[in-house]
């Protein structure tokens, strides 16, 4: 059990489905959410899917690849497609370090324990992870010249990560200690209205779609279209920002639900942002029950 003064399990538990449940309550271009399904999912997958793998990705005192591997499983078996493996590689790290965090954690404390979680993790989390890839087969997967997820790994899990940094912003998250995160992510969220927790999810989300080309997209699409989401994805979020405190939204709202018909229309999901979204929000939800 935790000591005292840090989150119990409870309350780590319910910030995590409170992050997923935002991620489907909140219309995001070109991602699945209650009133805008698409390809080929619900949000009602999404939330079944937070809740089948919430015990085990929350597992106290279980090593990361145990918490990804069990965790996606449970998915799996709940809702027989991939709807949460970029949120499970996020957070079972986070989830770890928040452990080895004896009061309450601060933004800064957390991130240095995710660190050290991160500096830890060996060839078993690593196969353990890699299982959990190849049962989740997440769309767009190829194969690297190096520590392929099609063979075993010979490495531990971190320096796989960063072997595949370069192209995958989920894999970038462990070479740099969560950083992204940490900084953009909890900076884009402070800078939402306050008491208005969609409007922080969807500016989350935006900043993360407009800061780098989005893995996902980059992977089914190419990077060519992924960077053109990108500066799309700016605009909207100077527009949105601008707005967002007055009655003009309505107008940058149009726009962003114009752009998610059209994103969907062509098969495009920026998933990777909606996973770095998910993780922002529960690492925020964290600290505001600290």
């Amino acid at each position: 059990m935790p000591e005292t003064g840090a989150l119990t399990p409870d309350q780590v538990r319910a910030a995590f489905l409170q992050a997923c449940a935002l991620d489907v309550a909140t219309p995001k271009p070109g991602n699945v959410s209650v009133p805008s399904p698409g390809h080929g999912m619900s949000a009602a997958q999404f939330l079944a899917s937070a809740d089948a793998a919430a015990d085990a990705l929350l597992a106290h005192g279980a090593p990361v690849g145990r918490r990804i591997l069990d965790a996606v499983t449970r998915t799996r078996d709940a809702v027989g497609c991939n709807t949460n493996l970029g949120i499970v590689l996020l957070v079972a790290p986070l989830a770890a370090a928040l452990e080895d965090c004896a009061q309450a954690p601060s933004a800064h404390a957390w991130r240095a324990a995710t660190s050290r979680t991160l500096a830890a993790l060996d060839v078993d989390d690593a196969r353990l992870a890699y299982r959990a890839i190849a049962l989740a087969n997440p769309g767009g997967l190829g194969d690297a010249p190096e520590q392929s997820v099609h063979a075993p790994p010979t490495v531990g899990l971190l320096d796989a990560m960063r072997l595949a940094s370069d192209r995958d912003s989920i894999a970038r998250q462990y070479a740099n200690g969560c950083q992204d995160i940490f900084e953009t992510g909890l900076a884009a969220y402070r800078d939402a209205p306050a008491g208005a927790p969609e409007a922080a999810m969807l500016g989350v989300f935006l900043a993360f779609l407009g800061g780098w080309p989005d893995s996902h997209i980059v992977r089914k699409h190419g990077m060519a279209l992924a960077q053109s989401v990108t500066l799309a994805a700016r605009a909207h979020h100077v527009r949105w920002r601008q707005t967002a405190l007055h009655a003009s939204s309505a107008d940058a709202v149009a726009r962003l639900d114009a752009w998610d018909a059209e994103l969907k229309a062509r098969a495009i999901n920026p998933g990777t942002s909606a996973d770095l979204a998910v993780a922002t929000l529960f690492v925020a939800a964290c600290l505001e029950r600290g």
